[in-house]
């Protein structure tokens, strides 16, 4: 028998624990023999070296009405802080929306008497920055994405119209202009034979309508099928207007349209001849597709409406002008930089900060950087634009812009770590279009487009999101699939280029892009530990937790309620429950790393734990500590047993394999300690933890137990011993 630590909860954070009876070894399943443990502790081995403070950290993103001055307060941070993380990652989303951010609202247009143009925020600090808010781009070109705007292609008004980023022409890159396309979707393959554009200005004067060849989703599937452009479908001497075309003199089946744009008529649209960004790239008012008769009558096929009910279309980038007048608050707050750096929830530390890049200008990323400089407040790294890969921007278009943008924040500090390019969650390659010499890796093309114009110095970190699950889909085999998951994922942005030696962050994380039961049960709390071992395991820098910001439930698919948080609170804040994914946390930052802002070494362990089917059962963190202990994080994914466990660090350098020595602690959460009890909104944990903390000795027949679905930390001093 041993004495052990049971934590309870003191002011809305488990802190103070009680000694209680326990036996480890009354967990594991009787007559089983243990499996075993491997540590690579070659020195020269270490895999991945990190400071919790700067690599274990949690993401704030864009909150919704009146939520920021209830959450941004000094009793509030300190109970989400209580978890651990430390580091803060400042997200993005307005991108996500189709909006233009203002970051500082003082700023100035480019038409200052009209209110409208391009704004840049005042980067001279004035009165406090609480909130800041967004405008939804009135010439958008796409119909999905978040919140409910709509694309201006199909929207049946001639009066509105989408318009192409102008910062992607050569007066700006000083580039050939690159060429921008749209496509329509048609719902269904349907015979077409023509397709009428109502242009708007600047119009294409040399332009070819294409159809996908595949049978799938062409962004989905780009490498599944090819762009074929119609028999009679080039257009090389274009005079704007609205034009019907005969694209071929028979009927093809086609359920994606494309019109690929490369010569700009170059003549000024609605807002004037003023700004010359007025005057560049492409803007098309209306699309219509159909049949085109023998005797001339047109039959669309489009459906038109200004909401999400409309023919969706897709575009490749938009034009980030709008007007004072397009301001909203109904998608919600970024918080304002002043109190997201003064309210205490950064800790004090450096934090990764986003520019907009796809709806923004340099000049105002600039004057963003220089606000912040200004104030003093404490910048780790700077994220170039918001999921660009889900914005179906091809990387040469990103590149193009991100050169750009570097060069205006780099002008005010040259030592400024930029990066990106936040993919969202995916775990594979993302792929594109081929370009001319067959290249289909997003990645690979951006690197290729910067080491190509020498200004690879110019990216400092890779960042990507991770959500590797489908929430309608989740199941408890998920968890054998994570380590592999985010190392190959790892691996595979290794080969499309990324420079040696890269910091890798992953600047968003959780199970999957929208909520499940998964998220609030046991399954979660593993998951997440599983996941971070398996991130610096195989060479990762730092991840960020999302959503540091607590809610409440949510309904996901299927019926199923679940939380991007650590705790749920009520409708006045007030914390309800500790979700799984809070103990979790807790282990990792506060039980297997050192909270403090020195160097660990992660190494690579293996085990012997399989279950019939061979997912491995248990996997094992390893990492030497400053203080000098050693500390595994364990994760027992087998549901129904316990598992013993026996431990050797091995040296391929010859010198005696080491035990832990002497009283090892001995820290445990799982399926005893906590139990969520699904009710729909209702749904709560009964248990609800907390972790259970005691000693057991350590040496070279020490077993070790791991209760079913738990994380383990055991923490001790190394030492040789003999049989």
């Amino acid at each position: 028998m041993i004495r052990v630590r049971r934590c309870t909860i003191a002011s809305g954070i488990w802190s103070f624990c009680a000694a209680v009876v326990f036996d480890p070894t009354a967990v594991a399943q009787r007559g089983t023999p243990p499996q075993n443990v491997i540590v690579d502790a070659t020195p020269s081995h270490a895999v991945s070296s990190f400071s919790s403070f700067r690599s274990l950290g949690a993401g704030i993103d864009r909150l919704r009405g009146a939520t920021t001055d209830n959450v941004m307060t000094p009793e509030f941070i300190q109970k989400i802080q209580s978890a651990g993380w430390q580091t803060v990652s400042y997200r993005q989303n307005t991108e996500l929306f189709g909006e233009a951010w203002h970051w500082n609202p003082k700023g100035k247009w480019s038409n200052e008497k009209a209110k409208e143009g391009y704004f840049v925020g005042d980067s001279t600090p004035a009165e406090m920055i609480r909130h800041s808010w967004a405008a939804p781009l009135p010439h958008r070109g796409f119909s999905r994405g978040d919140g409910d705007g709509y694309s201006r292609l199909t929207d049946g008004d001639l009066n509105t119209y989408w318009k192409s980023n102008p910062y992607l022409t050569k007066p700006f890159s000083g580039e050939q202009d690159h060429p921008q396309w749209v496509t329509l979707d048609l719902g269904s393959k349907l015979e077409v034979n023509a397709i009428r554009i109502a242009w708007a200005v600047p119009y294409a004067t040399k332009y070819r309508v294409q159809y996908w060849t595949g049978e799938g989703n062409p962004f989905a599937g780009p490498t599944h099928g090819v762009w074929q452009t119609f028999p009679l479908g080039s257009v090389k001497d274009g005079k704007g207007g609205t034009v019907t075309l005969r694209l071929a003199s028979w009927m093809t089946a086609a359920r994606f349209l494309r019109i690929w744009m490369t010569v700009s008529s170059g003549t000024c649209d609605t807002h004037g001849t003023e700004d010359r960004r007025n005057c560049l790239g492409f803007a098309i008012s209306e699309l219509y597709a159909g049949t085109l008769s023998g005797n001339g009558e047109f039959h669309d096929i489009v459906n038109h409406a200004p909401n999400r009910q409309q023919s969706v279309t897709v575009c490749s980038s938009v034009d980030p002008w709008h007007a004072e007048t397009d301001m909203t608050e109904a998608s919600g707050d970024q918080i304002g930089f002043d109190l997201f750096f003064t309210s205490g929830v950064t800790r004090g530390l450096p934090a990764m900060i986003p520019v907009a890049m796809l709806y923004s200008t340099p000049e105002d990323a600039a004057a963003q950087i220089s606000y912040l400089k200004k104030r003093g407040y404490p910048i780790s790294y700077i994220e170039m634009g918001e999921e660009a890969d889900g914005q179906n921007m091809v990387p040469e278009d990103y590149a193009a812009l991100y050169i750009q943008f570097a060069a205006a924040i780099h002008k005010l500090d040259p030592n400024l770590k930029l990066g990106g390019p936040s993919f969202e969650g995916v775990i594979e390659d993302v792929q594109v279009w081929p370009d001319s010499e067959g290249r289909v890796s997003w990645l690979g093309r951006f690197f290729d487009y910067l080491r190509e114009r020498d200004r690879l110095q110019e990216f400092s970190f890779l960042s990507f999101e991770h959500y590797p699950y489908e929430s309608c889909n989740t199941s408890w085999n998920d968890l054998y699939r994570e380590p592999e998951n985010i190392g190959h994922i790892i691996q595979t942005y290794k080969d499309d280029g990324l420079p040696p030696n890269t910091p890798i962050f992953v600047t968003e994380v959780n199970l999957g892009a929208s909520v499940s039961e998964a998220f609030v049960d046991i399954m979660g709390a593993l998951w997440w530990a599983d996941y971070t071992g398996a991130l610096f395991a195989n060479g990762g820098t730092g991840n960020y937790f999302f959503h540091y910001i607590p809610g409440q439930l949510t309904q996901g698919c299927n019926n199923s309620w679940g939380s991007f948080g650590m705790f749920l609170v009520d409708r006045d804040f007030k914390i309800t429950n500790y979700n799984a994914s809070y103990f979790a946390a807790q282990l990792i930052n506060q039980e297997w790393v050192q909270p403090v802002d020195e160097i660990h070494r992660m190494f690579r362990a293996t085990s012997d734990a399989h279950d019939q089917f061979g997912n491995l059962l248990v996997t094992a963190y390893p990492v030497e500590r400053p203080d000098g202990r050693w500390s595994i994080m364990l994760v027992n994914k087998d549901r129904e047993r316990a598992h013993g466990v026996r431990i050797r660090f091995a040296d391929a350098d010859g010198k005696k394999d080491r035990y832990f020595t002497g009283q090892v602690d001995h820290i445990t959460f799982g399926a005893n300690q906590y139990q969520w009890r699904p009710n729909g909104a209702e749904g709560h944990a009964d248990p609800d933890g907390p972790q259970v903390k005691s000693t057991v000795t350590g040496g070279i027949d020490a077993v070790y137990s791991l209760p079913k679905a738990s994380i383990t930390i055991l923490r001790g001093k190394l030492g040789s011993q003999e049989k």
